[in-house]
């Protein structure tokens, strides 16, 4: 009896390695810290600890389980799970084309009885998925058909997502998938005619504000309230109390901060409501108002080591489908804070993304916490000698 309780100490320890040896500490620990952070800017935010910091604090919980799922999982199986989850991706958001609900003049949930979900939320993970076991796949053999291919991959979600309509969504799903493709092996001389014709179009659309933003032009591509957005970012003072509100309260939330902040849970723009969804997109206005200029800069920092740490990991892998998924991962994360803070200082249009890891919301944290366990599987993964 006394070898059998030894022998199954003996293996309770070896579990208890495999599920600390899941983990990469560097990625974990910029992860915890992080969490910490955007708790601490949340309860500020919230003004205390009422149900919406109770409910971050257990979507965070809910994250680290899926985090720790994800890390699990060795690269050969997500390998082969990868078309699966693609395919399963697109058949969703085709139910949110035909069956979805609509909220706010947009279609983005899908009610399957028991749960009601956002498939948009998980092309931001399936897309680079497929497009790297596609590159796996044809490593070694690639043409430009396989670049074709791979944009045709891509371009199928974006639309789909595009016309429910959600295009901070759409934006990330692109960036993710780019960015497979991208360090798949795709030409920067490629890429110089579209900055070109970026550059260009940007210009052409400063220069001629006055006309092409008066209420009867049609952008035909965009919808009214996203013409509106890019209008707005550009003169954010032609409706103040208005479409330019958001613009023109966070920016003014961030300067007051100064370069050392009015306090934890002194923001008067927050906590007298001037500052719109200061939880979810605009939280960073909060946190710059109460920690002013060196706080935000630390933030960038930190943000900085977690895209620098991922990257990291995505050169170190030892196979194609590591190497492509881990960088898109880490990308991603750059988009997320790149694309927010843009919003939210006023050199980008407001588009709906979330702060990674400080601004309220269930399904964001969910899909960076599985972002995060894919890095730390691609990191601990060692190919069997043969």
């Amino acid at each position: 009896a006394h070898t059998a309780q030894e022998r199954g100490m003996k293996r309770a320890v070896q579990q208890g390695i495999r599920i600390l040896n899941a983990f990469d500490w560097p990625l974990l620990a910029l992860l915890v810290i992080m969490s910490v952070l955007g708790l601490t800017i949340m309860h500020s935010a919230v003004g205390g600890t009422d149900w919406r910091f109770a409910d971050q604090a257990r979507n965070f919980l809910i994250a680290f389980v899926a985090l720790w799922v994800a890390a699990a999982l060795p690269p050969p199986l997500l390998l082969r799970l990868s078309p699966i989850v693609y395919v399963m991706g697109v058949i969703l958001l085709l139910g949110v084309e035909f069956f979805g609900e609509t909220s706010k003049g947009a279609t983005r949930w899908l009610d399957l009885g028991f749960a009601r979900i956002q498939p948009s939320e998980m092309l931001k993970i399936a897309v680079p998925m497929v497009l790297a076991w596609y590159f796996q796949k044809n490593q070694g053999t690639l043409r430009i058909r396989d670049f074709l291919v791979a944009a045709l991959l891509l371009a199928v979600p974006f639309v789909l997502i595009v016309r429910q309509p959600d295009l901070g969504t759409a934006l990330l799903v692109f960036a993710t998938g780019f960015f497979v493709i991208y360090f798949a092996g795709l030409s920067f001389r490629l890429l110089i005619p579209l900055f070109v014709l970026g550059a260009v179009g940007v210009g052409l659309l400063v220069h001629y504000e006055e006309q092409i933003c008066q209420p009867d032009v049609d952008w035909v591509l965009l919808h009214e309230y996203q013409k509106h957005r890019v209008c707005t970012l550009m003169d954010p003072s032609v409706d103040p109390l208005g479409k330019g509100f958001h613009t023109i309260q966070s920016m003014i939330a961030i300067g007051s901060g100064g370069i050392y902040g009015k306090g934890y849970m002194m923001g008067t723009q927050a906590h007298l409501d001037f500052i719109p969804e200061r939880t979810t997109d605009f939280i960073f206005a909060v946190f710059a108002e109460e920690f002013g200029l060196y706080g935000g800069i630390m933030m960038l920092v930190l943000y900085g080591l977690l895209v620098a740490r991922g990257l990291h990991i995505a050169q170190q892998a030892h196979t194609q489908y590591g190497r492509l998924l881990g960088g898109a991962m880490a990308m991603m994360f750059f988009v997320y804070v790149f694309v927010n803070i843009g919003m939210v200082t006023g050199i980008l249009p407001v588009v709906g993304v979330p702060l990674p890891f400080l601004s309220y919301g269930g399904t964001a944290l969910l899909t960076l916490g599985v972002a995060g366990g894919l890095l730390m599987s691609i990191s601990r993964y060692r190919p069997a000698r043969t």
